[in-house]
């Protein structure tokens, strides 16, 4: 098994997939946290059959998401901050510049 680890590697690594970041972590929070309010009637249920941890994985995903949140908008906010800093390029004509 070593062997398949070991070795040149054969191709670069794709660029990272840059996409509405915060908004997919909200909508992922807000779907565990709704799955736990849609579960919780049939705590019962889910307590007789021996289910429970469906509920709490639920809710564990709904806390989960809030840091996730939290950390995903710091990040977004520290990237634009990142990008304001950077000088703007200077759009070059191909003619000397005067002195």
């Amino acid at each position: 098994m070593a062997g398949f680890f070991t070795g040149p590697i054969k191709h670069e690594a794709p660029e990272p997939l840059e996409g509405p970041v915060v908004p997919t972590i909200v909508g992922g929070t807000v779907l565990w946290f709704v799955l736990f309010l849609v579960q919780l009637p049939f705590y019962g249920w889910f307590d007789d059959h021996g289910h429970t941890w469906w509920v709490w994985t639920c809710l564990a995903g709904g806390g989960l998401g809030l840091i996730g949140i939290w950390y995903v908008r710091r990040r977004d906010a520290a990237l634009k901050r990142a990008a304001a800093a950077l000088p703007e390029p200077r759009e070059t004509t191909g003619e000397p510049q005067s002195s």
